[in-house]
């Protein structure tokens, strides 16, 4: 039960293969143990010997050998808090152990940490670790992207007693499709109704705005965006799997096209001439040539307004379960202060580069980037369930609970790639949950080049990186 990220706990491994050498030996294996999560009191990776030769690491990601591919997981059920299914439930987990080997493995081979991904990055054709071949993706291109951005050539620059550091990682969801229903009704003074049944948490309601004036060719203001129940609209599937606005565009773009056939029907109608003789062109219905007559364009407004005249309403709608979902790829750059005397660690810069598809709304793919990276710097550093002996939870309220506030934040940067799905007749993929998989473990490799030590367990709060400041110093001291 992945998908519960709280309460049970995941246990496996993370094997590396060197070239050309199909079998395992003991310094190619990582022992990887993912409890919970943040509820569930932290993940654990325990890394086995040092890497010793160049190796392949096999993730979603990148490219590697699937001919050698072994997963092997343990799902262990523990007596914690209840849960709920978070922003790509199960993979910040898992990608955390991959990407925090790979910064290991690019540290022994003295290689540039994205230089090494972009190596081995998975493209189009390659088998992907849970089966399907990707199409033409974006994941290289966020790792392009990143390397050029003024951000990974930035100076760090600590200030007098903290310390700083950089770290990167990336991520990868596959995105779901599922039931989809949508109405598009024409009003008689020219406005335009949409109704799906998608609650609208991220501002998929301004995506399908879009959509359908842009189809119709009329300004976005006259388009109106409903959420209906199954009392009024067919069903939809739930909100999330970064499924919505990739779902919701395939119904309402059908629905629309269908009332564009209807008002070219209207259109010769009112001219007497035959349906294929119109085309429809920036908000007008028009002849489709010479030969057709010559007519003056007649706008949706004024082919509206003679709607009772020609036919009565105008309007459809379209229920289907959606497929052409493809994954979406992200790779986030951090940068970390460290205070020693403190243990607190800071991020003071943060960027996500991701392959969106295409972004129907950019303001809005923007925001759930930024979310998902204001969530991953609360997973990574704050947010946790501290117990006491008795198993009880310590911060049961959101004053103990340290979530992320305004202040905490830096200004949270994003770099949109657009690789359209070819599967989607505007080219979308999900956005909403790959950003958050890659953020905690940019932060723990960034807090390793700050300070040295690499934390396998989260949250890296103040205490437990204060802890391990004074046991380095401690084991030094005794050297």
């Amino acid at each position: 039960r992945r998908v519960s990220t709280r309460s049970h706990t995941s246990t496996g491994s993370v094997t590396t293969f060197s070239d050309g050498d199909p079998s395992p030996s003991p310094h190619d294996t990582t022992e990887v143990q993912l409890p919970g999560g943040m509820g569930g009191g932290g993940l654990v990776v325990r890394v086995g010997d040092t890497v010793r030769r160049p190796v392949v690491t096999q993730t979603a990601a990148v490219e590697g050998f699937l001919a050698h591919l072994h997963s092997v997981g343990f799902d262990v059920v523990s007596n914690r808090s209840k849960v709920a299914a978070y922003r790509a439930p199960g993979a910040p987990l898992g990608c955390y152990a991959v990407e925090c080997v790979l910064d290991e493995v690019a540290e022994a081979l003295k290689m540039d940490p994205l230089q090494l991904r972009l190596k081995n990055a998975a493209k189009e054709g390659t088998k992907a670790a849970y089966g399907p071949t990707f199409p033409r993706i974006g994941y290289a291109e966020t790792l392009r992207a990143a390397i050029d951005h003024p951000h990974y050539k930035a100076a760090l620059g600590a200030p007098p007693g903290s310390k700083r550091g950089r770290g990167v990682a990336s991520g990868f969801w596959f995105n779901a499709g599922g039931e989809s229903s949508a109405d598009v009704r024409v009003n008689e003074d020219g406005t335009i109704l949409v109704v799906t049944g998608h609650p609208d948490v991220g501002g998929s309601r301004a995506s399908t705005m879009n959509i359908a004036s842009e189809l119709l060719g009329i300004p976005y203001d006259k388009v109106n965006v409903l959420i209906g129940d199954t009392s009024s609209i067919g069903f939809s599937n739930l909100t999330g799997g970064s499924r919505v606005t990739f779902a919701s565009a395939i119904v309402v773009t059908q629905s629309t096209e269908n009332v564009i056939k209807q008002l070219c029907s209207r259109a010769a109608k009112i001219w007497k001439i035959d349906e294929d003789a119109v085309t429809w062109e920036n908000g007008h219905a028009r002849p489709a040539g010479e030969n057709a007559g010559k007519f003056e364009p007649l706008s949706l407004a004024q082919i509206a307004a003679k709607a009772s005249e020609t036919g009565g309403p105008i309007g459809a709608g379209m229920q289907l379960n959606t497929a052409g979902a493809e994954g979406g790829f992200s790779t986030h750059v951090a940068d970390v202060e460290v205070d020693p005397a403190t243990g607190k660690v800071r991020v003071i810069r943060m960027t996500c580069f991701q392959d969106v598809g295409r972004a129907i709304h950019p303001d809005y793919v923007e925001g759930q980037l930024q979310g998902a990276m204001s969530q991953a710097i609360g997973w990574a550093l704050t947010e946790e369930y501290i117990y006491n002996k008795r198993g009880q939870v310590d911060n049961p309220g959101f004053l103990d609970y340290r979530m992320p506030v305004a202040s905490d934040l830096p200004r949270l940067e994003c770099g949109i790639i657009e690789i359209p799905n070819p599967k989607h007749p505007q080219g979308v993929k999900g956005v909403g949950e790959v950003p958050l998989v890659p953020g905690m473990a940019a932060i723990r490799n960034a807090v390793y080049q700050a300070i040295g030590i690499r934390f396998n367990q989260l949250q890296m709060s103040p205490p437990k990186v204060l802890d391990a400041l004074e046991s380095v110093a401690l084991r030094k001291a005794a050297d």
